[in-house]
């Protein structure tokens, strides 16, 4: 049994994978080292892990998950079963790392572009040699609403838009943001999606993240998208090392 253990900003996911079922994938508060031993204890088959942190976090956890499995933090020397053709790999988000090795499953000998659509929207390009070759970052979807409220005097915090229809022309200065932010959103990542195919024959599209079902249902490409990549992603690192 493999643990993998995903923390991110404010919130984590964990998921046990066994051979005989589909992994429960827990999403929480990023735990402590009591709720780590709970979980040893109640699942006493857990042979290895592995750790992606975008946060700071106790280093006692690391310990733990040392002395009672194969353990593997995630970082820019961890072997992946890619090259990084990255400038700066020191500063390269575990997240994208992650989403890239997990998007390797769905379609092998392709270039994919991986879309995380979370607090902020990542692009990651990798090549149908297995050269991950970079991207691009910009403000996610609330990012953007946030930032609307917060920069200027008077423009009120729009939220849970993703859940509602969204016109064109905005007729009250709600919908005038809605319209804005989403429209917008929504022409960033079909025009660099079209870049990208222009590019890179053959490009196949994996979207994940938070706000994964909301370009499901809007953009215009072909796209393939999922939930969990990431955590999945983590476990193909983690199987890449025990056969390494």
């Amino acid at each position: 049994m493999k643990l993998v253990l995903d923390f991110g900003n404010t919130k984590a996911k964990l998921a046990l994978f066994d051979e005989k079922s589909q992994p429960e994938i827990l999403v929480t508060e990023n735990p402590g080292l009591s709720s780590l031993k709970a979980i040893f204890e109640s699942n006493p088959g857990i042979q290895s892990s592995i750790l992606s942190s975008v946060a700071p976090y106790p280093s006692e956890i690391d310990d733990f998950l040392l002395a009672k499995s194969h353990f593997i933090k995630l970082t820019h020397q961890t072997p992946l079963p890619f090259a990084i053709e990255y400038l700066t790999p020191q500063t390269l988000g575990k997240d994208r790392i992650a989403a890239v090795a997990g998007a390797l499953d769905y379609f092998p000998g392709h270039p994919i572009l991986v879309i995380d659509a979370g607090t902020s929207i990542t692009y990651d390009l990798i090549t149908s040699q297995l050269q991950y070759l970079g991207g691009g970052i910009s403000p996610g979807i609330q990012m953007r609403f946030k930032a609307l409220h917060n920069f200027t005097g008077s423009l009120p915090l729009v939220e849970n838009a993703t859940n509602q229809e969204h016109q064109l022309i905005g007729n009250s200065t709600v919908s005038c943001i809605s319209s804005g932010v989403l429209n917008g959103v929504l022409a960033e990542v079909n025009g660099i999606i079209n870049q990208y195919k222009a590019r890179f024959e053959g490009l196949k599209v994996v979207v994940s993240g938070g706000d994964y079902k909301y370009f499901e249902k809007y953009i215009k490409n072909d796209i393939f998208a999922t939930p969990n990549i990431v955590v999945q992603g983590l476990k193909n690192i983690l199987d890449f090392n025990e056969r390494s």
